[in-house]
């Protein structure tokens, strides 16, 4: 299957999640600070899940991708969510690293709590 990767990738995320007993509530949640690929949640927790896809074998891995100033972008996003829709969940900051080879999804790695505030 050729793909856009970004988007392919946060498809793919978003089914991972699901599977998993987690509840879409958005994707591509976009604040001035910046975007939130997507927001799930669960019994316990409201999730901020970074996708990075990268191809297999990449000089940077996704989770190194996520550099502080990307975190920060992210969190400030986080709390323009919560202030206009309050949850009684935990928040937590996960990444979803999929990796392609040749076009193609190969897999997924999840991150929960990857970095916080």
């Amino acid at each position: 299957m050729a793909l856009d990767s970004g988007r392919a990738g946060e498809d793919y995320a978003s089914e991972w999640l699901k599977e998993h007993g987690y509840r879409i509530l958005e994707r591509n949640y976009h604040s001035r600070f910046g975007e939130i690929d997507i927001i799930a949640e669960d019994s316990q927790y409201i999730v901020f899940v970074e996708v990075k896809t990268r191809k297999e074998g990449s000089m940077v891995s996704p989770v190194e991708a996520v550099t502080k100033s990307k975190q920060k972008k992210l969190i400030l996003t986080a709390q323009m969510f919560l202030m206009k829709r309050p949850s009684a969940l935990q928040p937590r900051f996960d990444i979803a690293a999929v990796t392609t080879l040749h076009g193609e999804l190969m897999g997924l790695q999840y991150f929960t709590n990857a970095f916080g505030c």
